[in-house]
């Protein structure tokens, strides 16, 4: 996959993060998956993805805190990020919109058809 856009997946529920690696892959993109946050600074620093997509509620570091971090990262503090959680929380929602997610997805509200066209939509602009 030569050129193929990088999208980084920062999710801990297994099942979740491997059904959307799949359907990225589908699509063409060239996608890699973390875990935890810590994990998942890691691999933005390693592969440089042009697009994460962030679960809120994560193991030990939640997705809010890792977008502030990501923020303050040299060399990929302009990284897109969507941020999607099962968390309907608008103190979340506001933290994450004013450290840069272009959107803050409730994972119910869509179907992975419609998050695969959003992401699709915020890699390519």
């Amino acid at each position: 996959m030569e050129n193929a856009k990088k999208i980084l997946i920062i999710e801990d529920e297994k099942m979740l993060a491997d059904m959307y690696k799949d359907r990225f892959r589908h699509e063409g993109y060239e996608v890699y998956s973390a875990f935890d946050a810590e994990e998942g600074m890691e691999m933005t620093k390693k592969i440089k993805p042009d697009l994460i997509v962030l679960d809120i509620l994560l193991p030990r570091e939640n997705g809010t805190d890792f977008l502030e971090k990501l923020r303050k990262t040299e060399g990929v503090s302009e990284t897109r990020v969507i941020a999607y959680s099962n968390y309907d929380d608008v103190a979340s929602k506001e933290k994450a919109k004013d450290f840069g997610a272009r959107e803050y997805l409730i994972k119910t509200n869509y179907t992975p058809r419609e998050i695969m066209e959003i992401v699709k939509k915020h890699i390519e602009n």
